[in-house]
């Protein structure tokens, strides 16, 4: 049996250089942020942690890119169907786990800054990595029977492309099929709905916080990083995750392209994350950590 898969699509270069652009961009944004992170920040910081492991998730994505950009170019799919299932669950990946990173970092900053006593027990790095592994085991559960969904319509579709999917299955397998596809549909939009409206909660608190010790000696600065940071996470879950998540429901499958492209525009935002939510982001450890003492 041909384990490789003839799909004819048609070419489409627009998304193309979409997702090119995408990946020359993203690959050395998160590249450089992650050995920065890990090379000048103490991973015995929460945030440090929870932006460690939204730079893997980024460069995961970013990895499996190529082959889209040479789908869509040539219209032609040259590997496997556990290839192109690998792939599209490294995109499904990167959605629910930056979603679930960007919160982890805002309600860290929201504990940061409205209950910076009382947190402290919570915002540890123990604290951190035990969420962190529990993360990335609840999306690796989740793959399981998407990955079954994936490989039905991979190995039933009589006119697919590798991210799209168009053929009829047998009709009782295809109702069994579609009910849990609806079901992690269902449970995506839940999901990206239900962290966007932590966040929201969270921006709220800061922002009151914040405009009633505006006179403190805090600096002005910070402050201003602290509500960007909330900002372009409410941005990223506005343009980049919920339109995706719905459009699986709204939208036609082999129509959800564009969303996807917009998507994943979210691995070159991410960095931007990093500058604003660690002080002296570029310096070496010892020289943030003297600082701090002074």
């Amino acid at each position: 049996m041909n384990n490789s898969v003839d799909y004819r699509p048609e070419p489409n270069l627009a998304y193309a250089v979409v997702f090119g652009f995408v990946m020359v961009l993203g690959l050395p944004l998160n590249a450089v942020s992650l050995w920065i992170l890990l090379r000048r920040h103490s991973l015995k910081s929460s945030n440090a942690i929870f932006m460690v492991n939204l730079a893997i998730s980024d460069l995961l994505l970013v990895i499996s890119l190529p082959m889209r950009v040479y789908l869509y170019a040539t219209g032609t799919w040259p590997l496997s169907s556990k290839a192109c299932n690998c792939i599209t669950m490294l995109f499904r990946n990167n959605i629910r786990l930056s979603a679930i990173f960007i919160t982890f970092i805002s309600v860290d900053r929201l504990l940061a800054v409205v209950y910076p006593l009382r947190s402290r027990h919570l915002r540890t790095a123990s604290n951190a990595w035990k969420s962190v592994a529990l993360v990335w085991l609840f999306v690796l559960v989740v793959n399981i029977p998407e990955g079954m969904v994936l490989a039905g319509n991979l190995n039933n579709s009589s006119e697919s492309t590798c991210f799209e999917f168009r053929g009829q299955h047998q009709q009782q397998q295809q109702q069994q099929q579609e009910q849990l596809r609806l079901a992690l549909s269902y449970f995506q939009i839940v999901l990206v709905v239900t962290l966007l409206t932590v966040n929201l909660v969270s921006t709220a608190l800061v922002s009151c916080t914040l405009h009633r010790r505006l006179n403190d000696s805090a600096k002005v600065n910070n402050k201003v990083n602290v509500m960007l940071i909330f900002a372009m996470n409410l941005v990223m879950f506005t343009i980049c995750f919920l339109p995706v998540s719905v459009g699986v429901l709204t939208i036609k499958r082999h129509e959800i392209t564009p969303l996807v492209c917009l998507a994943s525009v979210n691995c070159c935002l991410d960095p931007l994350l990093y500058y604003f939510s660690l002080d002296a982001f570029w310096k070496k450890k010892e020289d943030v950590d003297l600082a701090r003492e002074q």
